[in-house]
């Protein structure tokens, strides 16, 4: 069944200024409205290259739930297991400035208490064959919980994602069953109760592996913008991987197209090093567009054996 995920749907309505953005003034622009969500992202930017990942999720019983729906079946995304509720889509309204940096947001996050009535009935037909999953370590703790257990059960390696880390940093324990966390550099402060602002990347190479010795974390990719990003586990692995520098438009759905490609690569068989290359690669293809998932790419692009693109 190739790579599952778990997480949310979000339906992003995004602004960009013609000019100068002033936060207290009337800027005029452009504004769209696209589908997103970590989750989302994360199962489109899979398919994209070429795999067929199940996403476990819920969406609005409504014509724009129906759409998202359809789209991720367009792009080859297993669907089957998404259940449409009222009200299951949550909301981001977001203000980019003329950099393409974010100015300011809100966020309405939904409720995926559904999931776990999937997750009880099918998730040994969901879980039995997969070859990794990865999930969203905010949404509802029961949820998590079920989904490594499944992890566990079936000997399949679980990595994890965030979206809200205020939420995430209150389950540690959660995150000792992961065998990869991803997150950027502001969430691996908040993860470790230090601040990793002006850290440098050699800086953060160094420090990170003791960070995961005492937290009991086996492994962790922190994203460092545009001076890339660096890797380290409790085997000893660790290191660090430039970005690549690209005019940008969007940095929405960066974040989670680079945690597509690092899961990729560890799901089949790339070092930690080759993985978050992969990722670097991906987000670099969204920040350049207003969309929030990369482009489609073959396996072979990415160093990919080429029958995984078949299955």
């Amino acid at each position: 069944m190739a790579i599952v995920v778990v997480g949310a749907v979000f339906v992003d309505v995004k602004g960009f200024p013609h000019d100068l953005y002033l936060p207290t003034g009337r800027n005029a622009g452009d504004v769209e409205i696209v589908h997103g969500g970590v989750g989302r992202n994360v199962a489109e930017d899979i398919a994209n290259v070429e795999l067929r990942p199940t996403f476990l999720s819920v969406v609005d019983d409504t014509a724009q739930g129906e759409e998202v729906v359809r789209r991720l079946k367009k792009h080859k995304v297993n669907t089957k297991y998404i259940r449409a509720v009222p009200d299951g889509m949550g909301m981001w309204l977001a203000v980019f400035d003329n950099t393409g940096d974010l100015a300011g947001s809100i966020s309405k996050r939904p409720d995926l208490d559904v999931l776990t009535e999937v997750l009880d009935r099918q998730g040994d037909e969901i879980f039995r064959n997969a070859d990794s999953i990865v999930v969203e370590v905010d949404i509802g703790k029961r949820i998590v919980k079920r989904v490594l257990d499944y992890g566990e059960k079936y000997h399949v390696p679980v990595y994890g994602v965030v979206a809200n880390m205020g939420i995430a940093t209150e389950r540690r324990d959660l995150l000792q069953r992961m065998d990869c966390f991803v997150c950027n550099q502001a969430e691996a402060g908040l993860l470790f109760v230090t601040d990793y602002a002006a850290a440098t990347p050699e800086e953060l190479v160094e420090d990170l592996p003791q960070r995961l010795e005492s937290a009991n974390i086996p492994s962790i990719v922190v994203t460092m913008g545009s001076r890339g990003a660096v890797y380290a586990s409790r085997d000893g692995e660790k290191g660090f991987f430039p970005a690549e520098h690209v005019k940008v438009r969007d940095t929405t759905g960066a974040g989670d197209a680079f945690c597509a490609g690092v899961v990729i690569g560890l799901t089949y068989g790339k070092t930690m090093r080759d993985a978050v290359e992969i990722g670097t690669r991906l987000a670099a293809s969204v920040i350049k567009v207003s969309e929030n998932v990369c482009p489609r790419f073959r396996p072979q692009e990415l160093g990919l054996d080429e029958e995984i693109g078949d299955k």
